[in-house]
């Protein structure tokens, strides 16, 4: 087993009744990773995920926790394991009867035998580090959906369990919500270190909190590897499936999504190698963003985005190339121009931007907030990666918009 691997499926299989829902299916979750499972509905994604967390037995094979195979642990020994999980079920689960600190106490009252003022503690902790302190005795017919979402993410951290499974857990969900429950996930899994497992099917907007993909396909495994690997693999179904990324933009921002973002990269870049057309490229980067998640939530923080991605999109040239890079990030690629006349653009349009939008989120949050910029020009052969790491290396350089007092 890898020394990384966490989580090891081997050939395990699962029908129900004459229907083959999982046929050998191989894979590995590295510890301290987001992995996403990705497919088709109705391919066995949300059965994968309950075989991990054991509230599904498979037909055969073998499911490993940390090189131990389950299936061969006594009864207190497969208890203690379970221990280490935690699940955010697809539709929140939570009970309408109980208010909100009563829910997310739920698996503290269950599992520990702790007392009520350590309770109190805990949840009361959780609760407003992801700014729902205020909810405490409200019902979930009082919550919006979005409020739910964040209320089940609480219950499922609350035991500081290593390794989280989220079933769908921005199903039905308007963008901005969608995108704050998945900065949240990525925050927190970055600030607790836990192993997330998330099946989704908001592609491709989940790419950008996941470090591995695993694509389910009848009943099998057809992809497994990085989010960038995508485009490198010849397998037709997963060609099919990232061609059909082309016609896409994002949700939030309305902007290309990354993967295709870095395809019109490299075809700028051969145009460059062949023709010696030179191209740059701006990052820009909300630089108080975890402050703004922190004071005002996640979702002030995706509509600050969205809002900057709205007031840049107008102003660019025809043929400048605006896409999302990561969870935060906005990249703007502008053919034919070297890096001097990339500043001297992003001079004028900081001037250009109206910022209306941007500045009346702030005002009512009574937020402070720059928006920086970096840049890169291209060179011969320079991976994409590298550019990204030289625009980040001057973000500090250069501000593009101040919301802050001198």
């Amino acid at each position: 087993m890898d020394n990384h691997a966490l989580i090891e499926l081997r050939n395990v299989s699962k029908s129900f009744g004459s229907q083959v829902v999982l046929d050998k299916v191989n894979l590995t979750i590295n510890r301290g990773e987001i992995t996403t499972i990705i497919g088709m509905s109705g391919v066995g994604k949300s059965v994968l995920l309950k075989h991990i967390i054991g509230l599904i037995s498979p037909d055969s094979g073998d499911i490993l926790i940390d090189g131990r195979n389950i299936s061969g642990l006594s009864r207190r020994e497969k208890g203690e394991i379970k221990k280490r999980f935690s699940y955010m079920f697809q539709g929140t689960a939570l009970f309408d009867s109980m208010t909100v600190h009563e829910n997310i106490s739920l698996p503290l009252r269950e599992k520990n035998r702790l007392s009520k003022e350590t309770i109190q503690r805990v949840v009361m902790d959780k609760m407003n580090q992801l700014d729902i302190g205020s909810m405490a005795h409200k019902y979930p017919s009082e919550l919006s959906g979005g409020m739910k979402k964040r209320v089940a993410l609480a219950r499922s951290l609350v035991t500081d369990p290593e390794i989280v499974l989220f079933d769908e857990p921005t199903t039905g969900l308007d963008p901005i919500r969608r995108n704050a429950v998945h900065s949240m996930i990525s925050e927190y899994q970055q600030k607790l270190g836990f192993t997330a497992i998330i099946v989704s099917h908001e592609i491709p907007e989940i790419f950008y909190i996941s470090q591995k993909l695993i694509m389910l396909h009848e009943g099998g495994i057809i992809f497994q590897g990085p989010v960038e690997a995508l485009k490198d693999t010849t397998i037709p179904v997963v060609t099919q499936f990232v061609n059909g990324l082309e016609s896409r933009h994002d949700s939030l921002t309305g902007l290309l999504p990354q993967p295709r973002g870095e395809e019109r990269f490299l075809q700028e870049l051969a145009r460059f190698n062949r023709h010696n057309y030179v191209f740059s490229i701006i990052l820009f980067r909300i630089r108080e963003l975890d402050q703004i998640h922190e004071k005002a939530g996640h979702m002030v923080g995706q509509e600050l985005l969205r809002s900057f991605s709205a007031e840049l999109r107008p102003h660019l040239r025809f043929t400048d190339i605006c896409f999302r890079y990561n969870l935060n990030n906005i990249i703007a690629i502008l053919p034919d121009t070297n890096l001097e006349q990339a500043r001297q653009t992003c001079s004028k349009l900081s001037k250009l931007l109206a910022k209306t939008r941007i500045k009346e989120i702030l005002n009512e949050s009574s937020l402070e907030c720059s928006i920086n910029v970096g840049f890169a020009e291209a060179k011969r052969d320079l991976q994409f990666e590298n550019m990204i790491r030289e625009a980040e290396s001057s973000l500090e350089d250069a501000c593009f918009f101040k919301n802050m007092e001198e």
